[in-house]
């Protein structure tokens, strides 16, 4: 039997049986055992979703520990250079700033940043109808898209174009 009185303590109550050698009788026995725990202060909860609302360079506080967030590619994109984002996961979400310079044919482009070359699928309806030359700056946003057969190939799929 366990009994809570104030705030932090708990009275836990053990009832044992005992022979008693001459009556060869049990004979019940309570124990009391008062556990009181010191108050502590009120534990502070932060909101389950807080990443999804927090800046991407935010981190998680956990007691007196700060840990990053560990989905953090799950969130939002970031802002990357072609050069880091053929180094991501598949599946990684990225934002990439620079310009398609050509078209290879069936919604693929050839996508250059002052760090290196990459093939963007971009579909024809996130266009909006509007063309662009090879020296317009634009932002995609999408995912990074690797393929490992027949060879290794990384591209991203894009999502979202600002022009």
């Amino acid at each position: 039997m366990i009994a809570t009185g104030f705030i932090g303590a708990t009275t836990l109550a053990i009832a044992t049986n005992v022979i008693n050698p001459i009556e060869s009788t049990p004979t019940a026995k309570t124990a009391v055992v008062n556990t009181a725990v010191p108050a502590q202060a009120p534990v502070q909860a932060l909101a389950v979703n807080q990443t999804a609302i927090a800046p991407v360079s935010q981190t998680l506080v956990n007691g007196n520990s700060t840990e990053a967030a560990v989905n953090i590619n799950a969130i939002s994109a970031q802002i990357v250079t072609v050069k880091q984002a053929l180094t991501l996961a598949d599946d990684s979400h990225v934002q990439l700033k620079g310009h398609i310079v050509k078209s290879l044919g069936d919604e693929k482009y050839q996508f250059r940043d002052s760090t290196g070359t990459i093939t963007v699928d971009i579909d024809d309806e996130l266009w909006m109808g509007k063309a662009i030359s090879a020296n317009a700056v634009v932002t995609l946003e999408g995912e990074v898209d690797i393929d490992h057969k027949p060879m290794k190939r990384v591209e991203i799929d894009v999502d979202a174009v600002t022009f």
